[in-house]
């Protein structure tokens, strides 16, 4: 678990602009750790996590691509049935927020990355890193908040 940086774009809706993106980030070598892509009216809103922020930025730059910047946090989970699931109740049981949240596979095949915004980001940094040190978010551990 860390928080990461992630970009989020506002793009017009036109066929090849996110390959566009994609293409120029490739020729530099940088990774896409995770990617949303949701479209509203007008535009389709990107948001995404990269290996490399500075060397992204200049990508977006020179691309004439308007962005933003946000810190949020990256918990790799297990890739099995529940695991999102757990790591859901026990930030509901601590009353924090999901403001959004999107997902990625890993370079394991057993785990994925999980990003999320949440509405306190240092406290559920600090609940997650508690509830793995003490396996709660490991099969067998608290009851699910919904089964109480």
């Amino acid at each position: 678990m860390e928080f990461v940086h992630e970009m989020t774009a506002y793009l017009e809706n036109k066929p090849g602009r996110l390959a566009k993106i994609c293409s120029a980030l490739a020729s530099e070598k940088i990774d896409i750790r995770a990617l949303s892509v949701m479209d509203t009216a007008e535009r389709s809103v990107l948001r995404f996590v990269t290996d490399s922020l500075e060397p992204t930025k200049k990508v977006m730059n020179a691309l004439g691509t308007e962005f933003e910047v946000a810190e949020v946090l990256a918990v790799e989970m297990d890739n099995r049935p529940g695991a999102l699931a757990r790591i859901l109740e026990r930030l509901a049981e601590e009353h924090i927020n999901i403001e959004y949240a999107y997902a990625s596979s890993s370079t394991s095949p057993s785990k994925s990355l999980g990003i999320f915004q949440v509405s306190n980001p240092k406290r559920a940094l600090q609940i997650l890193t508690e509830s793995a040190a003490n396996g709660l978010d490991r099969p067998g551990g608290r009851r699910p908040l919904h089964s109480r």
